[in-house]
């Protein structure tokens, strides 16, 4: 059984990660250290990552991608190249949330404490890789770490091969590519020029 020639993208942090399944199972991958300026370089990442295997976009049949929680920018950059190539190319895509991803480089069941900042924990606990036990929640950082004995948050850095891979058997219905927000974004809208209503 071939698998499907699979993309996958995660710009959900200061990093653009993207990754290739091919039909015989391989993986490449284009991995780019940057802070921001994501939707400059995510499509020539992709241009190069399907022209070192002599692909073109038409012989993408699955996209997957990182959902959050992570950096707001970077998430709607990742999601709206993904939401838009699945459009164009009538194709599956498939949302991760950024806590299952983690989770598939986790053997066994496992229990993820990310640091959220603000003193904050992003947590939640799995049966084994890609199974969540219930929903994830924001909990207070430093208790989530004595009561799972731990020092240190877990490493937030997805695998981004590990994320392909789930997308290529993954059903669509069950990971809609739709932005995962634990705790609510930043962003305030702007009142100071505001004309008042009458």
């Amino acid at each position: 059984m071939t698998t499907p020639v699979t993309l996958a993208i995660d710009t959900a942090r200061e990093r653009l990660q993207l990754a290739l399944i091919l039909t015989d199972g391989t993986a490449d991958t284009e991995i780019r250290d940057i802070a921001k300026g994501h939707a400059e370089i995510i499509f020539p990442a992709i241009d190069a990552l399907l022209a070192r295997h002599g692909l073109a976009y038409k012989d993408l049949q699955r996209i997957g991608v990182s959902t959050g929680p992570g950096s707001f920018t970077g998430l709607r950059i990742g999601l709206s190249a993904a939401r838009g190539l699945g459009v164009a190319l009538d194709i599956s895509v498939i949302g991760i949330p950024s806590l299952v991803a983690l989770s598939l480089s986790r053997p066994g069941p496992s229990e993820l404490i990310v640091d959220a900042r603000r003193d904050q924990a992003y947590r939640q606990r799995f049966s084994g890789p890609g199974k969540p036990l219930g929903a994830p929640e924001l909990a207070d950082l430093t208790q989530s770490l004595e009561t799972a004995a731990r020092t240190a948050p877990d490493d937030p850095t997805i695998d981004i091969v590990l994320l392909a891979r789930f997308a290529a058997s993954a059903d669509p219905a069950a990971f809609p590519p739709d932005p995962t927000y634990i705790r609510p974004a930043d962003a305030k809208p702007q009142t100071r020029a505001q004309v008042a209503r009458q």
